[in-house]
Protein backbone atom coordinates (compact mmCIF):
# COMPACT_ATOMS: atom_id res chain seq x y z
CA UNK A 1 0.00 0.00 0.00
CA UNK A 2 1.34 3.44 -0.91
CA UNK A 3 1.23 5.90 1.93
CA UNK A 4 0.21 9.46 1.12
CA UNK A 5 3.15 11.83 0.90
CA UNK A 6 3.52 14.51 3.56
CA UNK A 7 2.09 17.84 2.54
CA UNK A 8 4.58 20.57 1.77
CA UNK A 9 4.69 23.25 4.46
CA UNK A 10 2.76 26.42 3.60
CA UNK A 11 4.89 29.12 1.99
CA UNK A 12 3.40 31.88 4.15
CA UNK A 13 2.15 30.45 7.46
CA UNK A 14 2.12 33.90 9.05
CA UNK A 15 -0.45 35.07 6.48
CA UNK A 16 -2.89 32.16 6.87
CA UNK A 17 -5.25 34.06 9.18
CA UNK A 18 -5.29 37.23 7.08
CA UNK A 19 -8.51 37.95 5.18
CA UNK A 20 -8.46 37.41 1.45
CA UNK A 21 -8.00 40.57 -0.59
CA UNK A 22 -8.65 39.63 -4.22
CA UNK A 23 -6.49 41.30 -6.82
CA UNK A 24 -8.25 43.50 -9.38
CA UNK A 25 -8.15 42.53 -13.05
CA UNK A 26 -4.87 43.50 -14.66
CA UNK A 27 -4.97 46.26 -17.28
CA UNK A 28 -3.71 45.48 -20.80
CA UNK A 29 -0.28 47.04 -20.21
CA UNK A 30 0.58 44.65 -17.34
CA UNK A 31 -0.10 41.31 -19.03
CA UNK A 32 2.74 39.00 -20.10
CA UNK A 33 3.00 35.81 -22.13
CA UNK A 34 3.56 32.41 -20.55
CA UNK A 35 7.18 31.17 -20.76
CA UNK A 36 7.46 28.61 -23.57
CA UNK A 37 10.77 29.22 -25.36
CA UNK A 38 13.41 26.45 -25.65
CA UNK A 39 15.94 28.78 -24.00
CA UNK A 40 13.63 29.14 -20.99
CA UNK A 41 13.63 25.38 -20.51
CA UNK A 42 17.42 25.17 -20.94
CA UNK A 43 17.90 27.78 -18.20
CA UNK A 44 15.37 26.06 -15.93
CA UNK A 45 17.07 22.68 -16.39
CA UNK A 46 20.49 24.13 -15.56
CA UNK A 47 19.14 25.66 -12.33
CA UNK A 48 17.74 22.24 -11.38
CA UNK A 49 20.92 20.36 -12.33
CA UNK A 50 23.05 22.70 -10.18
CA UNK A 51 20.49 22.78 -7.34
CA UNK A 52 20.24 26.56 -7.43
CA UNK A 53 17.38 28.86 -6.46
CA UNK A 54 16.35 31.90 -8.46
CA UNK A 55 14.34 34.88 -7.31
CA UNK A 56 12.69 34.71 -10.74
CA UNK A 57 10.78 31.61 -9.63
CA UNK A 58 10.57 32.10 -5.87
CA UNK A 59 9.18 35.64 -6.16
CA UNK A 60 6.96 34.76 -9.15
CA UNK A 61 8.49 37.45 -11.36
CA UNK A 62 6.27 38.32 -14.36
CA UNK A 63 9.33 38.74 -16.60
CA UNK A 64 10.69 35.20 -16.18
CA UNK A 65 9.79 34.11 -19.72
CA UNK A 66 11.50 37.06 -21.36
CA UNK A 67 14.60 36.99 -19.14
CA UNK A 68 15.17 33.23 -19.22
CA UNK A 69 14.79 33.23 -22.99
CA UNK A 70 17.92 35.41 -22.94
CA UNK A 71 19.49 33.12 -20.29
CA UNK A 72 19.33 35.89 -17.69
CA UNK A 73 18.54 34.42 -14.27
CA UNK A 74 18.84 36.15 -10.90
CA UNK A 75 20.50 33.70 -8.51
CA UNK A 76 19.08 33.56 -4.99
CA UNK A 77 21.65 32.31 -2.48
CA UNK A 78 21.40 31.29 1.19
CA UNK A 79 18.39 29.04 0.65
CA UNK A 80 14.79 29.59 -0.39
CA UNK A 81 13.25 30.36 3.02
CA UNK A 82 13.30 33.89 4.42
CA UNK A 83 13.35 34.94 8.07
CA UNK A 84 11.24 38.02 7.32
CA UNK A 85 7.51 38.22 6.59
CA UNK A 86 7.09 41.15 4.21
CA UNK A 87 3.48 41.43 3.09
CA UNK A 88 4.34 42.02 -0.58
CA UNK A 89 6.76 39.14 -1.13
CA UNK A 90 6.12 35.62 -2.46
CA UNK A 91 9.36 34.09 -1.14
CA UNK A 92 8.61 31.43 1.48
CA UNK A 93 8.80 32.42 5.15
CA UNK A 94 9.80 30.12 7.97
CA UNK A 95 12.73 28.24 9.43
CA UNK A 96 15.64 28.91 7.08
CA UNK A 97 17.71 26.30 5.30
CA UNK A 98 21.20 25.33 6.39
CA UNK A 99 23.85 27.36 4.57
CA UNK A 100 25.39 25.29 1.78
CA UNK A 101 29.16 25.95 1.70
CA UNK A 102 29.34 24.66 -1.89
CA UNK A 103 26.67 27.00 -3.24
CA UNK A 104 29.07 29.82 -4.27
CA UNK A 105 30.96 27.39 -6.49
CA UNK A 106 27.77 26.19 -8.15
CA UNK A 107 26.72 29.79 -8.83
CA UNK A 108 30.10 30.37 -10.45
CA UNK A 109 29.62 27.22 -12.56
CA UNK A 110 26.16 28.38 -13.66
CA UNK A 111 27.42 31.82 -14.69
CA UNK A 112 30.18 30.21 -16.76
CA UNK A 113 27.82 27.63 -18.31
CA UNK A 114 25.31 30.30 -19.34
CA UNK A 115 28.07 32.53 -20.67
CA UNK A 116 26.68 35.53 -18.85
CA UNK A 117 28.13 38.98 -19.39
CA UNK A 118 26.11 40.23 -16.40
CA UNK A 119 24.78 38.42 -13.32
CA UNK A 120 22.57 39.52 -10.44
CA UNK A 121 22.95 37.65 -7.14
CA UNK A 122 20.42 38.18 -4.39
CA UNK A 123 19.35 36.31 -1.24
CA UNK A 124 16.66 35.78 1.31
CA UNK A 125 16.99 37.65 4.59
CA UNK A 126 19.04 35.60 7.06
CA UNK A 127 18.53 37.26 10.43
CA UNK A 128 19.59 33.96 12.03
CA UNK A 129 23.19 34.29 10.80
CA UNK A 130 25.75 36.33 12.70
CA UNK A 131 26.77 38.25 9.58
CA UNK A 132 23.38 38.09 7.84
CA UNK A 133 25.00 36.08 5.04
CA UNK A 134 27.51 38.76 4.04
CA UNK A 135 30.42 36.30 4.00
CA UNK A 136 28.46 34.00 1.70
CA UNK A 137 27.90 36.91 -0.69
CA UNK A 138 31.63 37.63 -0.66
CA UNK A 139 32.48 33.98 -1.40
CA UNK A 140 29.94 33.91 -4.23
CA UNK A 141 31.47 37.03 -5.80
CA UNK A 142 34.91 35.41 -5.56
CA UNK A 143 33.64 32.19 -7.16
CA UNK A 144 32.15 34.09 -10.11
CA UNK A 145 35.37 36.04 -10.56
CA UNK A 146 37.20 32.70 -10.71
CA UNK A 147 34.98 30.97 -13.30
CA UNK A 148 33.83 34.02 -15.29
CA UNK A 149 36.33 36.84 -14.74
CA UNK A 150 34.79 39.09 -17.43
CA UNK A 151 31.28 38.92 -16.00
CA UNK A 152 29.87 42.08 -14.41
CA UNK A 153 28.47 41.31 -10.94
CA UNK A 154 25.51 43.00 -9.29
CA UNK A 155 24.56 41.98 -5.76
CA UNK A 156 21.06 42.74 -4.46
CA UNK A 157 21.64 42.51 -0.73
CA UNK A 158 19.31 42.41 2.28
CA UNK A 159 19.49 45.21 4.84
CA UNK A 160 21.90 43.40 7.23
CA UNK A 161 19.98 44.94 10.12
CA UNK A 162 22.06 44.79 13.32
CA UNK A 163 24.85 42.87 11.51
CA UNK A 164 28.01 44.85 12.25
CA UNK A 165 30.65 44.68 9.53
CA UNK A 166 28.35 42.99 7.00
CA UNK A 167 28.23 45.65 4.30
CA UNK A 168 31.99 46.14 4.69
CA UNK A 169 32.53 42.44 3.88
CA UNK A 170 30.39 42.63 0.75
CA UNK A 171 32.02 45.81 -0.55
CA UNK A 172 35.49 44.39 0.13
CA UNK A 173 34.66 41.59 -2.35
CA UNK A 174 34.35 44.31 -5.05
CA UNK A 175 30.98 43.82 -6.75
CA UNK A 176 30.41 46.12 -9.70
CA UNK A 177 26.92 47.14 -8.52
CA UNK A 178 25.57 47.20 -4.94
CA UNK A 179 21.77 47.11 -4.97
CA UNK A 180 19.46 47.33 -1.97
CA UNK A 181 15.77 48.04 -2.45
CA UNK A 182 13.84 50.42 -0.23
CA UNK A 183 10.68 48.77 -1.65
CA UNK A 184 8.19 51.46 -0.54
CA UNK A 185 7.73 54.82 1.16
CA UNK A 186 8.50 55.11 4.90
CA UNK A 187 4.83 55.54 5.92
CA UNK A 188 4.02 52.03 4.63
CA UNK A 189 6.97 50.19 6.19
CA UNK A 190 5.04 48.94 9.24
CA UNK A 191 2.54 47.18 6.97
CA UNK A 192 4.61 46.29 3.89
CA UNK A 193 8.10 45.67 5.30
CA UNK A 194 7.60 45.22 9.06
CA UNK A 195 11.00 43.67 9.82
CA UNK A 196 12.95 46.48 8.15
CA UNK A 197 13.76 50.12 8.95
CA UNK A 198 13.63 52.74 6.21
CA UNK A 199 16.46 54.93 7.48
CA UNK A 200 18.69 51.94 8.17
CA UNK A 201 18.31 50.91 4.51
CA UNK A 202 19.21 54.43 3.43
CA UNK A 203 22.29 54.36 5.64
CA UNK A 204 23.33 51.03 4.13
CA UNK A 205 23.31 52.53 0.64
CA UNK A 206 25.14 55.63 1.83
CA UNK A 207 27.75 53.52 3.61
CA UNK A 208 28.37 51.36 0.53
CA UNK A 209 29.17 54.45 -1.52
CA UNK A 210 31.44 55.85 1.20
CA UNK A 211 33.33 52.55 1.48
CA UNK A 212 33.92 52.42 -2.28
CA UNK A 213 33.02 55.53 -4.28
CA UNK A 214 33.64 53.61 -7.52
CA UNK A 215 30.87 51.09 -6.90
CA UNK A 216 27.57 51.80 -8.63
CA UNK A 217 24.71 51.88 -6.13
CA UNK A 218 21.14 51.07 -6.98
CA UNK A 219 17.76 50.91 -5.26
CA UNK A 220 14.16 50.32 -6.20
CA UNK A 221 10.60 50.81 -5.04
CA UNK A 222 7.20 49.43 -5.95
CA UNK A 223 4.19 51.65 -6.57
CA UNK A 224 0.52 50.78 -6.30
CA UNK A 225 0.75 49.91 -2.59
CA UNK A 226 -1.08 53.01 -1.39
CA UNK A 227 1.72 55.58 -1.54
CA UNK A 228 1.19 59.21 -2.51
CA UNK A 229 3.12 60.90 -5.33
CA UNK A 230 4.78 63.34 -2.92
CA UNK A 231 6.06 60.44 -0.84
CA UNK A 232 7.64 58.86 -3.93
CA UNK A 233 9.37 62.13 -4.75
CA UNK A 234 10.69 62.33 -1.17
CA UNK A 235 12.15 58.82 -1.50
CA UNK A 236 13.93 60.01 -4.64
CA UNK A 237 15.42 62.93 -2.71
CA UNK A 238 16.50 60.63 0.13
CA UNK A 239 18.23 58.27 -2.30
CA UNK A 240 20.03 61.10 -4.04
CA UNK A 241 21.24 62.37 -0.65
CA UNK A 242 22.80 58.91 -0.26
CA UNK A 243 24.37 59.34 -3.75
CA UNK A 244 22.49 56.39 -5.22
CA UNK A 245 23.16 56.18 -8.96
CA UNK A 246 20.33 54.05 -10.32
CA UNK A 247 16.63 53.99 -9.41
CA UNK A 248 14.06 51.37 -10.47
CA UNK A 249 10.29 51.84 -10.08
CA UNK A 250 7.81 49.08 -10.90
CA UNK A 251 4.18 48.15 -10.37
CA UNK A 252 3.39 46.05 -7.29
CA UNK A 253 1.64 42.80 -8.24
CA UNK A 254 -0.13 40.84 -5.51
CA UNK A 255 1.21 37.24 -5.32
CA UNK A 256 -1.82 35.77 -3.49
CA UNK A 257 -5.07 37.05 -1.93
CA UNK A 258 -3.33 36.88 1.48
CA UNK A 259 -0.70 39.43 0.49
CA UNK A 260 -0.90 43.21 0.64
CA UNK A 261 -3.74 44.47 -1.53
CA UNK A 262 -3.10 46.40 -4.74
CA UNK A 263 -4.23 49.98 -4.18
CA UNK A 264 -4.28 50.75 -7.90
CA UNK A 265 -2.49 50.15 -11.18
CA UNK A 266 -0.18 53.01 -12.14
CA UNK A 267 -0.46 54.02 -15.80
CA UNK A 268 2.50 53.99 -18.20
CA UNK A 269 2.17 57.78 -18.46
CA UNK A 270 2.58 58.13 -14.68
CA UNK A 271 5.65 55.91 -14.77
CA UNK A 272 7.16 58.09 -17.47
CA UNK A 273 6.49 61.12 -15.29
CA UNK A 274 8.33 59.48 -12.38
CA UNK A 275 11.23 58.64 -14.72
CA UNK A 276 11.58 62.22 -15.90
CA UNK A 277 11.35 63.63 -12.38
CA UNK A 278 13.97 61.18 -11.10
CA UNK A 279 16.38 62.06 -13.89
CA UNK A 280 15.84 65.71 -13.05
CA UNK A 281 16.90 64.99 -9.48
CA UNK A 282 20.28 63.69 -10.65
CA UNK A 283 20.07 59.90 -10.95
CA UNK A 284 22.44 58.61 -13.61
CA UNK A 285 19.95 55.93 -14.65
CA UNK A 286 16.21 55.42 -14.08
CA UNK A 287 14.06 52.47 -15.11
CA UNK A 288 10.37 53.12 -14.45
CA UNK A 289 7.62 51.07 -16.06
CA UNK A 290 4.83 48.70 -14.99
CA UNK A 291 7.02 45.60 -15.43
CA UNK A 292 10.30 47.08 -14.18
CA UNK A 293 11.99 44.88 -11.58
CA UNK A 294 15.41 45.21 -9.92
CA UNK A 295 17.22 42.92 -12.34
CA UNK A 296 15.05 43.42 -15.44
CA UNK A 297 17.35 44.31 -18.38
CA UNK A 298 20.10 44.84 -15.80
CA UNK A 299 22.96 44.14 -18.19
CA UNK A 300 21.80 46.60 -20.84
CA UNK A 301 21.03 49.17 -18.15
CA UNK A 302 24.55 48.80 -16.72
CA UNK A 303 26.12 49.74 -20.04
CA UNK A 304 24.01 52.90 -20.10
CA UNK A 305 24.76 53.57 -16.44
CA UNK A 306 28.50 53.38 -17.03
CA UNK A 307 28.21 55.66 -20.06
CA UNK A 308 26.18 58.17 -18.02
CA UNK A 309 28.84 58.29 -15.31
CA UNK A 310 31.56 58.83 -17.90
CA UNK A 311 29.55 61.66 -19.48
CA UNK A 312 28.91 63.27 -16.08
CA UNK A 313 32.61 63.15 -15.19
CA UNK A 314 33.57 64.59 -18.58
CA UNK A 315 31.11 67.44 -18.10
CA UNK A 316 32.71 68.32 -14.75
CA UNK A 317 36.15 68.44 -16.31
Amino acid sequence: MTLPSAEAPPRHPEKAARPDRPSPRKPPWIRVKAPVSPEYHVTRRLMRDLNLNTVCEEAACPNIGECWKEKHATMMILGAVCTRACTFCNVATGRPDLVDPHEPGRVGDAVAALGLAYIVVTSVDRDDLEDGGAGHFARTIAAIRSTAPKTTIEVLVPDFLRKEGAIEAVIAARPDVLNHNLETVPRLYAEVRPGARYFHSLRLLDQAKRLDPSVFTKSGIMVGLGEEKGEVLQVMDDLRAAEVDFLTIGQYLQPTPKHHAIDRFITPEEFDGYRRQALGKGFLMVSASPLTRSSYHAGDDFARLRAARAAALAAKN
